[in-house]
């Protein structure tokens, strides 16, 4: 019961929070600049045509005016149209199925990856794991995802030319042209995959594993932790009945706000290898100035980060009654 109403309350907390989120989305959209500006450069173009247009764009009402009309329809379902005539909604969550193939498999590994190495550089702390994986963190960390995907997918590219087989595909989320469903195409799909993933997996196993070695020093060397050790409880219950689950409060804070931010290194992963995902759909509205594609961007972006902070405080719960 007490889980139930921690819960409830932090739903409520949530739902102003979006609804700031939304005008603020609203606001920094429609003042990136004029969706006619192509029309207007055309000479062409009749005036009829402009004016139909800022008619149904509603571009001569006030931003609350604007925002009150998206708003009631976004929260029915409707995000609108692009500028090229197509539903918005079916276009996101159509590219939005794409990136969350990556950013789910990628998410997981770098979860239990990043755990598992800060927990032994921690239990091991100035062994040679220990500055092995701080190592491996620091430098990692420090490169551009970007960069190391360009840096993968020219490796995948040489060792596909070196064995006369293509191992990694390098190129799209999958192949064009394929047909059936997704177990018919399984193999296809993951070998798209593997380079995607590896490359936002490195970048995130360098900073969780980093968060999760100091939390779990300072577990280990708190006054609970030694008393629980001189009663002459087994070293492993101490480790994971004792310490791992007190450490993971903080690592679990850090992994919630970064699974949303695993957006913007998705990006400049798509870019590079060619997905038709998110970050695709993110720069068409960027260059087309598509108002209603970025509107829809940005929103499914927010829900997505309030909803992994929310998950954040519900694990809380779980983890530490006292916050409860």
């Amino acid at each position: 019961m007490d889980v139930a109403r921690f819960v409830l309350r932090r739903v409520l907390v949530s739902i102003p929070v979006l609804i700031v989120a939304s005008f603020l989305v609203f606001v920094i959209a429609v003042n990136m600049g004029n969706p006619l500006a192509n029309l207007l450069l055309n000479p062409k173009t009749p005036k009829s045509t402009i004016l139909a247009q800022r008619a149904r764009l509603h571009l001569d009402d006030n931003v609350f005016q604007r925002y009150g009309i998206w708003i009631s329809h976004f929260v029915r379902g409707d995000f609108g149209t692009t500028i090229g005539g197509s539903q918005v909604r079916a276009e996101l969550f159509q590219a939005l199925g794409v990136t969350l193939r990556m950013i789910a498999l990628a998410a997981l590994l770098s979860v239990v990856i990043g755990i598992l190495l800060g927990v032994v550089s921690a239990v091991r702390q100035y062994s040679f794991i220990d500055y092995s994986t701080t190592a491996f963190g620091f430098l990692f960390f420090s490169i551009p995802v970007v960069w190391l995907a360009g840096l993968l997918k020219i490796i995948g590219i040489k060792i596909n030319q070196a064995v006369h087989h293509t191992y990694f595909f390098t190129l799209g989320d999958q192949t064009p042209g394929l047909t059936g469903g997704f177990f018919s195409n399984m193999g296809n799909i993951l070998g798209h995959l593997y380079l995607p993933v590896i490359t936002l997996t490195l970048i995130q196993i360098a900073s969780w594993s980093r968060y999760q070695r100091a939390s779990m020093l300072d577990v280990l060397n708190s006054d609970y932790v030694r008393l629980a050790r001189a009663k002459g409880i087994s070293p492993t219950r101490v480790l994971f009945r004792h310490s791992l689950r007190n450490a993971l409060i903080p690592t679990v804070t850090i992994v919630a706000i970064d699974l949303a931010a695993f957006f913007s290194g998705a990006i400049g992963t798509e870019t590079v290898f060619g997905w038709r995902g998110m970050g695709l759909e993110l720069v068409n509205a960027v260059k087309r100035v598509d108002v209603n594609l970025l509107l829809g961007w940005l929103m499914i972006t927010a829900v997505i980060v309030i909803l992994f902070n929310l998950l954040a405080d519900i694990i809380y719960g779980v983890l530490d009654p006292r916050i409860r």
